[in-house]
């Protein structure tokens, strides 16, 4: 495998940037940069399971640098999404306590309630909440 299609599938030893982009915005700048290279080396090949990723890599010497680049991209911002995701409680507990007394559990409404009041709450949780793409 080169060089270039092991910096794409060795994962991201860099520093995640605190911007995430939704699955939308994902799927529309690897449709952009990479389409004609899954049109052309991996037609047949099911999204689901990896079977396209593995696809990608096995043709990675063919393929686009700049798709090799918006996928390693995309993946970070992706996985920086889900770990935002999943660090919203925790970085949001104190202005939930302190803004939102009286919010009734489930349903988004806490989360409601925090962005109704985005002016006053935490840089910390405002951030978490941004990058989970939930604002």
């Amino acid at each position: 495998m080169t060089s270039l299609a092991a910096a794409l599938w060795l994962g991201l030893a860099g520093q995640v940037s605190a911007q995430t982009i939704s699955y939308s915005e994902a799927g529309a700048l690897l449709a952009k940069s990479c389409g004609k290279d899954i049109e052309k080396y991996c037609p047949k090949v099911n999204l689901g399971g990896g079977a396209l990723k593995d696809c990608l890599a096995a043709k990675a010497s063919k393929i686009n640098p700049q798709c090799i680049a918006d996928y390693k991209a995309v993946v970070a911002s992706l996985d920086a999404r889900l770990a935002a995701q999943a660090a919203v409680t925790k970085a949001c507990r104190g202005d939930a306590t302190q803004f939102c007394q009286g919010t009734a559990p489930g349903n988004a409404h806490y989360l409601g309630c925090l962005n109704a009041a985005k002016k006053v709450v935490s840089k910390r949780c405002t951030a978490a909440i941004t990058n989970a793409g939930w604002n």
